[in-house]
């Protein structure tokens, strides 16, 4: 796996295209005015965390400027925060499920470090839970290291069930001084009402296009010109989304699933047998099928003839999928009546 592979927001020093939310809070740190809580919203895939990791760097910083969040990768906190070992930075995220919690744990106490496959087949815990956000009281008890800031990023706080939310929200309300609380979330309409109203709010913002395009060639500078304009194109300003359509193959499985559908009503039977069974290879495979199905249908609905069948597919589309491997259904079935829908009215 190449080092381009491995950046993640915790180790990532470089992000473009969220400036507006960078200069909001620079000016509230110059003007004395930042804010407890944070609440970072926006797509999947923008940088959210990205941005949150270089605000808490600047904020931890032992040396910094006025002008800019920018920091040094080479300084002693940075390598710290790199390391995920900085004192004055708790992150929080949904834990591992307790089976594979003790598995962590054994390979620790017995000083055996876990394979990359076995570390590759850990799984996660589906919320964040109450006990997780406890840990945030201990860590915002203590004491700073250098009598500076206590930071927490919390991502993401979609993931919280409800006493979990219940309980940061109590923190929320009482926030100790000099702390700063980071929440990422995807989608703040389904957070608690309380918990908005405590927070000062960054919504970042897609991407445009030809940032996507950079960032593509920084972090997968293998690929084709082409490619990556393709890739960028249908990845809706996400560069989280693009790196994966760019690892998957996701490019050839949408250009195919476009050339049948745009055949319309002629399209040939043989052609969508021969994609639907390609992307019935694997389970991952099977889930961006779905996705990119999803997505053309919400990239199509404006310009398409009838669009209130179109938004029917696609309505029926988001149910079916739901339904289709807890009531044991034939994926290949599915599959091959939704795209013949979307063929009908093309």
């Amino acid at each position: 796996m190449s080092d381009e592979e491995n950046i993640t927001p915790q180790n990532n020093f470089f992000l473009m295209g969220q400036e507006d939310a960078e200069r909001t809070v620079l000016e509230a740190y110059k003007n004395n005015k930042l804010h407890n809580s944070w609440l970072i919203s926006g797509e999947k895939g923008i940088g959210k965390t990205t941005f949150a990791y270089k605000f808490a760097r600047f904020l931890l910083s032992e040396k910094k400027g006025t002008e800019s969040l920018n920091t040094s990768p080479d300084s002693l906190s940075n390598k710290l925060i790199t390391s995920a070992s900085h004192p004055d930075l708790k992150f929080v995220e949904r834990g591992y499920i307790e089976t594979d919690r003790k598995k962590i744990i054994k390979a620790i106490r017995s000083g055996e470090p876990m394979s990359e496959a076995e570390l590759q087949n850990l799984k996660k815990s589906a919320v964040i839970r109450v006990d997780d956000v406890r840990e945030i009281n201990e860590f915002m008890a203590k004491k700073s290291s250098q009598d500076g800031w206590r930071i927490v990023i919390v991502d993401s706080i979609d993931d919280m069930n409800t006493a979990a939310a219940n309980a940061l929200l109590k923190i929320l309300e009482e926030p100790p001084a000099k702390s700063i609380i980071m929440l990422i979330s995807h989608n703040v309409g389904k957070l608690l009402p309380t918990i908005k109203s405590r927070c000062s709010k960054l919504e970042l913002k897609p991407l445009a296009d030809n940032i996507v395009v950079s960032l593509l060639r920084r972090y997968r500078p293998q690929l084709e010109e082409k490619k990556i304009a393709g890739i960028a194109k249908m990845s809706s300003g996400s560069i989280g989304k693009a790196l994966n359509y760019a690892d998957c193959g996701a490019l050839q499985v949408y250009d195919g699933l476009q050339k049948i559908v745009y055949s319309g009503k002629n399209f040939k039977l043989d052609n969508l047998l021969e994609w639907v069974n390609n992307v019935l290879s694997d389970n991952d495979t099977y889930a961006l099928a779905q996705e990119l199905i999803l997505k053309f249908c919400s990239d199509n609905i404006a310009g398409c003839r009838d669009v209130e069948e179109m938004a029917r597919v696609w309505e029926n589309a988001v149910r079916v999928f739901r339904q289709c491997d807890s009531l044991n259904m034939d994926r290949k079935h599915v599959l091959i009546n939704i795209v013949a829908e979307l063929c009908k009215i093309n």
